[in-house]
């Protein structure tokens, strides 16, 4: 982070807080984007519905990382991003779209700006509707017609550090790196202890380790909380499996 501050000081120095807001958001991704060159890890494809910039390659998603290779996905991306923006007093957080960490910015006079966090380009409407029904112009259209009220949530940190772990989770999965997964899986609950569905499969990746104990108890606890539904009753039958191989 002693390289972000660096930056901080060096573009306070240019005078930024004199400029309108306008000026100031054009700098900053003039700075950020094209001077320190931070941008996606590869071309993202366009208006896919669920896509972070991240490939499939975990580095991307670690801020340490992101700082060091100036290349990542949407969250960390974000995370610098706005670190800056604080610095040169721009009103802006990140906001979740369509699977999506976006930053918003809030200029005043009930306006905002909606950027992408992998290019710093500001998105329309018509952008935001076709990111949020790719494929289907008529869908965007009708959706596009509703954009100009539309509230965009703010993100807490809580919830990006989530999203984050999540992305996390989905990659070892789907490498089935299990060892690594299960250290997101115990950040996630460390950050939310009540997501029974984390906990769920936090106890088949213990199954997948071979810690049977540790795996027991999780689906003990998962089930004193969710009694019904399809993932309750295969919870069930792992929970009655595994009790048999003690």
């Amino acid at each position: 982070m002693n390289t972000l501050l660096r930056s901080c000081s060096r573009l306070n120095q240019r005078g930024i807080h004199y400029l309108t807001v306008a000026e100031r958001l054009i700098r900053l991704n003039l700075f950020f984007y094209d001077e320190l060159q931070f941008g996606p890890h590869h071309e993202p494809r366009e208006h896919h519905a669920n896509h972070d910039g991240g490939d499939e390659d975990p580095e991307n998603h670690y801020l340490h990382h992101v700082l060091a290779q100036r290349q990542g996905s949407a969250v960390p991306l974000a995370l610098l991003w706005l670190e800056l923006a604080k610095d040169v007093y721009l009103n802006a957080h990140g906001v979740f779209f369509a699977g999506q960490l976006l930053i918003r910015v809030l200029p005043g006079q009930g306006q905002q700006i909606v950027i992408d966090p992998l290019n710093g380009r500001s998105l329309s409407p018509a952008h935001l509707a076709q990111r949020l029904h790719p494929g289907d112009a008529r869908m965007a259209a009708l959706v596009e017609q509703r954009m100009p009220g539309l509230l965009l949530q703010t993100a807490t940190p809580r919830e990006i550090i989530a999203h984050m772990l999540r992305n996390l989770q989905a990659i070892f999965m789907a490498q089935r790196d299990f060892a690594r997964l299960l250290g997101v899986q115990n950040r996630l609950m460390t950050l939310l202890p009540t997501d029974w569905e984390t906990l769920r499969e936090r106890a088949l990746t213990y199954r997948q380790l071979g810690l049977v104990e540790r795996a027991i108890e999780d689906l003990q606890q998962y089930l004193a909380h969710v009694h019904q539904g399809p993932c309750a009753q295969e919870a069930a039958q792992a929970l009655e499996q595994l009790r048999m191989q003690r």
